[in-house]
């Protein structure tokens, strides 16, 4: 990343290029598609789910915009064409799996969402309370693998 915070997402913007050559390595699965996560340069929050299958993976690494595999419409998209919300790719994943993509993105315009929020997870499930919310609940019962020592700290593995 360039020193210059301007210029470095000058370059974003611009399209910033992918090797394409572990390409291979993705399994896309019966169905030929992978999920691929968009988030957030900036914070971090996760802007849309979306599937790609190769050639729109390829797509997406040469051109520095995501691009998509529509199910319903049976077609590629490159996110943004006809909102304007574009994402400018700068950092591309694939996990341990290979069967996982991450694009990290520069989210250009109001949001990534089609009803027009910032992100398609809008919508939570909320708490409901239980018997277990109680305030001056016994922790005696909490699993070992919660006890505070065997979680770690921020920065561990």
């Amino acid at each position: 990343m360039s020193a210059d915070p301007q210029r470095a997402v000058s370059e974003y913007l611009h399209g910033r290029r992918f090797q394409t050559d572990k390409v291979g390595e993705i399994n896309f699965g019966p169905s030929g598609l992978v999920p691929a996560v968009i988030q957030d340069v900036s914070d971090g929050t996760v802007l849309m789910v979306a599937y790609m299958d190769e050639e729109a993976l390829l797509r997406t690494l040469s051109t520095g915009r995501t691009w998509f595999y529509s199910r319903s419409r049976n077609e590629y998209w490159c996110k943004g064409e006809t909102s304007g919300n574009r994402q400018h790719v700068v950092e591309a994943y694939y996990d341990c799996d290979a069967d996982t993509l991450l694009f990290k993105v520069v989210q250009e315009g109001s949001g990534a969402c089609h009803t027009g929020e910032r992100s398609c997870f809008y919508r939570a499930f909320e708490p409901v309370a239980g018997p277990d919310d109680r305030k001056d609940a016994d922790d005696s019962d909490r699993p070992e693998s919660l006890e505070p020592s065997a979680v770690g700290s921020a920065g561990e593995a």
